[in-house]
């Protein structure tokens, strides 16, 4: 195996790590309410609802302060020193795009990330996690 077919094969590991993190993020939301509309009690698990808000927590911070996901300027370093094209901006930017067609501004997105985590922080008054277990 060459240098070159390593790097790639690690750029989409992080690819694929990448896509799981968006799928926790997005999904889980919709899985938290749909939950609670069928009355899963595993909707109010204390530690899938903390990971879930701070997963959407990070997108929030780096969105607001303007820096790229750190797993696409990874997998973006890996496919460039294998030789293989990249994209520029930001994944999600670059997945919408491309799924949609769509191009905004990036104040756009920083919009829709704190929109989608106040819809996270209020799951969490609406469908209220388990207490701590003492």
């Amino acid at each position: 195996m060459s240098h070159e077919s390593l790097l790639l094969i690690l750029a989409d590991t992080i690819l694929v790590v990448h896509v799981i993190f968006v799928g926790f993020v997005v999904f889980g939301l919709l899985a938290i309410y749909l939950g609670y509309l069928f009355n899963g009690r595993w909707v109010r698990h204390r530690r899938f609802r903390i990971t879930h808000l701070i997963a959407i927590g990070i997108v929030v911070v780096q969105s607001w302060v303007g820096v790229i996901c750190p797993l696409t300027t990874w997998e973006m370093l890996l496919r460039e020193k294998a030789g293989a094209a990249v994209y520029s901006g930001s994944f999600i930017q670059y997945w919408l795009h491309k799924l949609l067609f769509w191009q905004a501004s990036e104040w756009v997105f920083i919009i829709l990330y704190t929109s989608f985590a106040g819809l996270v922080l209020l799951s969490w008054y609406w469908i209220r996690p388990n207490p701590r277990s003492s």
